[in-house]
């Protein structure tokens, strides 16, 4: 049986996402952005987390792992190179470190590029990765702890995951993202298209997540620094990816 997925949200932009296992019953949290939303996200679903998977140490996504901790006496796992900042933290993870939710394996990915330490959880039989604040939709995390060519060589991980994996993203930040997107891509028919459904959905006060792979490599001019429609609006036809990546991410900062 699938794993069933709750998308809520919390702070002013922050998700929480529960992934709940049917057959076990196990429940996980992604991130812990805020305990008030996640106790109501836990009474609505009936779901009780025995774990919080942490991507990263900002303050927005281990706020509650404290509280959550002695409410539920969960075990709190994250990376490895940042476990000195991560509250309550059980199990230190990095790449190639052997976990487990519901019987199913799950891979870290080291992605540092917005935090030095940043993770992404894949989970390979249920084709879904959450990817917190490394990638979003039409977007990509902002470059607070490394500079540009290591988030590149982070984003180079997660276009090698299948095509149809779901992402699972930290913020609502679409909107925003696409219009910009439209300043770097501006003949993407694909972009044009998903932009205007994004501008309703917002108007409507809907979630624009979870995204798929598929539909980030057509449409986020983040992970599309081969293609030579943006080249050329970038004057750039003759820059490594990597130059290109780090051009848009520059534009991107003073949008």
């Amino acid at each position: 049986m699938a794993l069933q997925i709750d998308q809520f949200m919390c702070r002013e932009d922050n998700f929480g996402v529960l992934v709940h296992d049917p057959v076990s019953g196990e429940t996980a949290l992604i991130d812990a952005p805020e305990e008030r939303a996640i106790l109501a996200a836990i009474e609505r679903t009936g779901w009780t987390p025995s774990v919080i998977m942490t991507t990263h140490h900002h303050p927005d996504h281990v706020e509650a792992n404290l509280a959550l901790k002695k409410r539920f006496g969960l075990k709190i796992v994250g990376p490895k190179a940042e476990a000195s900042k991560i509250p309550g933290i059980d199990v230190e993870l990095s790449e190639g470190s052997k976990f487990e939710f519901a019987g199913q394996p799950v891979e870290i990915i080291e992605t540092p590029g917005h935090t030095a330490g940043h993770i992404c959880y894949y989970l390979p039989k249920s084709h879904v990765a959450f990817v917190a604040d490394t990638l979003f939709a039409m977007g990509c995390g902002r470059l607070l702890e490394k500079p540009a060519p290591v988030m590149f060589h982070s984003l180079i991980k997660l276009v090698e995951l299948p095509a149809a994996t779901t992402l699972y993203c930290g913020h609502e930040y679409t909107l925003s993202n696409a219009r910009f997107a439209l300043t770097i891509d501006p003949t993407n028919s694909a972009l044009k298209e998903r932009a205007a459904k994004v501008e309703k959905l917002r108007a409507a006060g809907k979630p624009t997540l979870p995204t798929t792979l598929a539909e980030e490599l057509a449409t986020n001019p983040f992970l599309r620094w081969h293609d030579p429609a943006i080249r050329r609006n970038l004057g750039m036809e003759k820059a490594t990816d990597a130059e290109v990546f780090a051009e848009i991410r520059k534009r991107k900062d003073n949008f």
